[in-house]
């Protein structure tokens, strides 16, 4: 170890938190000590929640302080409420001060009600309800359900998923008389992914009878109607929406009307010292774990040469990369915005093949967790295909 190492402090335990700390560990073992603050008991791997209300996949828990010890670092209970940058203090919701010498801070983002009067899906709490909602699908009056995208949703992926997943559900049992809609604000289905992954993600809807609504913001729900910016209203029984999502807003840390933290190229956060922020939280518009993963590695890379590592850190560039549920075959695409290049494959593009992927957190846990993609358990009896654990790594992408 170093005479006197960096004392870095990790405020958060989700993807960005674990990817810094196991980037740390690589790059600056001498250099630094890792702590991560964070009220939680346990990981989650929320991914799936698309595929928990259709039995075809569980929400999976964690013990988090395992690992966090496999990372390499110490966990603090407690969720951050304050930082004081001049006294390098962090103080918790218990009133715990703790000190840093850097810190990064990776706190997410919190889910609300974006169209007023829909059924919101944020995730893992939500898939109960919404299993509930297909038992109604199943065997009542609802005839249209309408699955919409508002405005402010910053990644759009699950609301396809659900879309998808929903009409496989309901075919495969006998219900025809159910028709399934997407009500978008995009000008092209995923349209972040470029103009060939949405060539192909509206083939897909067309395919499985899914009526698509472009370049249409949902705003309201009421009495049978789903009110949009522009255009006439829409018929539906039900509506499903994503979520709008409004940063911690942390005292002492500088952020905008809603609650998101500015940063540079390498995650360092505009005004402060020695302060980092990487994932949900950051004011980069598109909310993914992939990206806050690679938002995670520019930080931590920065860190550890602020720290005194033989390190030349890289910027945030972001790279796509979607695993889409589709109830049949999972789709794999993936996107450089900068460069407009891509790729949609029902084979995988990348390695291994999950759901969150980062360089370090990837391997990390397939190898601590045992998870492998698609770890989605499609039912035979359910019509579609059953998805395996692959045993070669694709071709490189």
């Amino acid at each position: 170890m170093a005479e006197h190492p960096l004392r870095v402090l990790i405020a958060g335990a989700g993807v960005a938190a674990f990817e810094s700390a196991l980037v740390l560990r690589d790059l600056g073992r001498v250099w630094v000590t890792v702590e991560l603050v964070a009220p939680e008991q346990d990981f989650v791997y929320r991914p799936l929640a698309v595929a928990a209300p259709f039995r075809m996949g569980d929400v999976k828990r964690f013990p988090l302080q395992r690992l966090v010890e496999a990372a390499g670092a110490t966990l603090i209970e407690g969720a951050v409420r304050q930082v004081d940058p001049e006294r390098k203090v962090v103080t918790t919701d218990d009133g715990q001060e703790l000190a840093y010498d850097a810190l990064l801070l990776t706190l997410g983002a919190q889910p609300l009600e974006a169209v007023e009067g829909a059924f919101t899906f944020r995730g893992p709490q939500d898939s109960a309800e919404f299993e509930r909602l297909l038992e109604q699908a199943r065997s009542s009056g609802i005839r249209r359900l309408v699955f919409a995208l508002p405005e402010e949703t910053s990644w759009p992926m699950p609301l396809y998923e659900l879309a998808m997943l929903t009409r496989v559900h309901l075919t495969d049992r006998g219900v025809e008389d159910v028709a399934v809609g997407i009500v978008t604000s995009e000008a092209a289905p995923l349209e972040l992914f470029g103009v060939a992954a949405s060539a192909a993600i509206r083939e897909l809807l067309e395919i499985r009878g899914i009526e698509l609504t472009l370049g249409a913001a949902p705003t309201t729900f009421d009495d049978g109607w789903l009110q949009v910016s522009s255009g006439e209203p829409i018929r539906a029984d039900r509506v499903i929406a994503l979520p709008r999502l409004e940063g911690p807003r942390i005292e002492g840390v500088p952020h905008n009307e809603h609650g998101f933290v500015d940063v540079d190229e390498h995650g360092a956060v505009w005004g402060l010292k020695d302060v980092w922020a990487a994932g949900d939280l950051t004011s980069f518009p598109i909310k993914q774990g992939g990206l806050a993963a690679q938002q995670a590695e520019a930080a931590a890379q920065s860190i550890a040469a602020h720290a005194g590592a033989d390190v030349q850190p890289g910027s945030f560039q972001p790279v796509l990369r979607g695993l889409l549920l589709t109830g049949l075959a999972p789709r794999y695409i993936r996107a450089e915005p900068t460069t407009e290049q891509f790729a949609f494959d029902t084979e995988p593009l990348w390695w291994p093949p999950a759901k969150i992927v980062g360089r370090y957190i990837g391997p990390f846990l397939a190898m601590e967790l045992g998870l492998t993609l698609p770890d989605v358990h499609f039912d035979k009896g359910a019509g579609v295909e059953v998805a395996v654990e692959l045993q070669h790594p694709p071709r490189a992408q």
